[in-house]
């Protein structure tokens, strides 16, 4: 019988057990659970015939002694020597370590507090004051009362727009929010809620209270300044 020579095939991510995976253990544990091998692993792809992305990662970490900054320092050349290293897989790399590099001489951007009314309003009113129509904003704040994101959630007509709490909320549990203001224009002027904005704001705080999600406050914005439910008392 002829017996043909065994030849390993070559070692991609896909080919691994799912539990040694990096793509799929930064998506299931984060990030922050992985080894440096094992990110530098995601930049290459897949290793060479004798050697896993993570072994390979590995071997080029143990030549600068497991230094992110000194492997910052390697070269496209360099990295090429290593088997299983092309010209792409070497850039992918200078290019991470160059990333890396620029984040820490980036100043981290400070999110705007909001302590009052007049704070959100700031936030909002030139998103909304021009509008012809009617448009459903919130923000999401942290536990520092910090935004954290904005978004318009529903546009409508000159006289109203729909609001849908399930959105709201998803959005809010999404960000990990630990408040939200909601806030809507006026295209009319009028700074006074109508009915309708008042049984929304009831029904929306209630839900929060349910999600332990706290609704501070919902403005109303027109050309003539803003009205606070909070600052009115409504709360």
């Amino acid at each position: 019988m002829d017996i043909k020579k065994y030849t390993p095939s070559i070692f991609t991510i896909k080919s691994w057990a799912e539990e040694d995976r990096p793509r799929e253990k930064l998506l299931i544990r984060g990030k922050e659970h992985l080894s440096d091998a094992e990110l530098i692993a995601i930049l290459i792809g897949s290793g060479n015939k004798n050697e896993s992305a993570v072994a390979l990662a590995q071997k080029i970490l143990n030549t600068v002694e497991n230094n992110l900054n000194e492997l910052g320092k390697a070269t496209i050349k360099e990295l090429m020597k290593f088997k299983g290293i092309g010209e792409a897989k070497a850039i992918s790399i200078v290019a991470a370590m160059e990333i890396g590099r620029r984040r820490q001489r980036s100043q981290i951007k400070k999110k705007t507090q909001v302590k009052s009314s007049r704070d959100a309003y700031n936030v909002l009113v030139t998103l909304l004051v021009d509008l012809p129509h009617e448009e459903f904003w919130i923000l999401l704040l942290n536990r520092s009362n910090r935004v954290i994101h904005k978004e318009c959630i529903s546009r409508g007509g000159v006289a109203g727009t729909v609001v849908d709490a399930k959105i709201i909320f998803n959005k809010a549990l999404s960000y990990l929010a630990s408040s939200i203001i909601l806030c809507h224009n006026h295209p009319s002027g009028n700074l006074r809620p109508s009915q309708a904005d008042i049984d929304i704001t009831k029904k929306l705080k209630k839900a929060g209270e349910v999600l332990e999600i706290n609704v501070l406050d919902h403005l109303i914005i027109s050309e003539q300044g803003y009205y606070s439910f909070a600052d009115d008392g409504a709360f």
